[in-house]
């Protein structure tokens, strides 16, 4: 007589068992909702902070800025040259001149008055001496004059080249002032740009990382969930269930066995 068939198994307890269960319907569906999400309403350039207008601003400025020195420049350039001077040329000089000259003749003039006089104490009035005397005299004068006339247009000139050279150091100094501004006003302009962005950045990101988490939630819950069911099943140990099958006896299989080939039979059409 054939003996019968025992089966032994570890379930765990029914209330951990429906857990797990209720686990995995959880996770099934979170991942589920998770792979047909729409990955593009939380990744993207919208989640990218745009150009500041402060930083747009300061762009524009410096491009502006960019070649600004080159009218102090071209003006600086107008400063040299051997004919630079003349435009800074007084225009009283001539005047100066000319009133120190008529000066110097009037005063030369009564010099010349004296001549006859000394000739006179001389013994040598009305004769050659007198004449070389007179002429000695007036080329005296005339050197003295153009000295004079000389140095004054020698000052004149010195002080234009004077004014042409501080006129064209003046230009460049502006120039690069004009650039210096220029520059700090696009530094000040970026900062403050830079600082906008990165506030309206991080507004940004957090958005993102809100939606990511709405995202992630489901599966954040089921994960949570599981790890709750996996701390019952170590506290619980598991139920062991036994279950005897009799073995069939030779009836039975044999009436199996004919049933079969019966229905394989009339299958193809053999039996009725």
């Amino acid at each position: 007589m054939a003996e019968d068939i025992q089966t032994v198994r570890n379930v765990p307890a029914p209330f951990i068992e429906a857990g797990g269960k209720t686990f995995l319907e959880l996770l099934t569906s979170a991942v589920g909702d998770y792979r047909t999400a729409d990955l593009s309403k939380i990744f993207g350039s919208q989640f990218v902070a745009g150009q500041d207008p402060l930083q747009a601003q300061a762009q524009q400025v410096a491009t502006q800025g960019i070649g600004a020195y080159k009218p102090f420049l071209q003006a600086a350039a107008a400063s040299t040259g051997p004919g630079a001077y003349k435009q800074f040329m007084s225009p009283y000089q001539q005047d100066v001149i000319d009133t120190t000259m008529a000066d110097f003749d009037v005063q030369a003039a009564k010099g010349a008055q004296g001549v006859p006089a000394a000739a006179i104490a001389a013994g040598a009035f009305g004769g050659g001496r007198e004449g070389v005397q007179r002429a000695e005299y007036q080329a005296s004068s005339d050197r003295n004059r153009a000295g004079i006339q000389a140095q004054l247009r020698q000052q004149g000139f010195q002080q234009a080249q004077q004014l042409a050279q501080q006129n064209m150091a003046n230009q460049l100094g502006l120039g690069q002032a004009q650039q210096g501004f220029t520059g700090q006003d696009v530094g000040v302009l970026s900062t403050l740009g830079a600082q906008n962005q990165a506030q309206q950045q991080a507004q940004l990101s957090a958005q993102q990382q809100l939606l990511q988490q709405q995202l992630m939630q489901p599966i954040t819950a089921a994960q949570t969930y599981g790890s709750g069911v996996t701390g019952l099943i170590s506290g619980y140990p598991g139920q062991t269930q036994q279950q005897i099958t009799p073995t069939p006896s030779f009836a039975q299989t044999a009436l199996g066995t004919g049933a079969t080939l019966a229905g394989i039979y009339r299958g193809f059409g053999l039996g009725g």
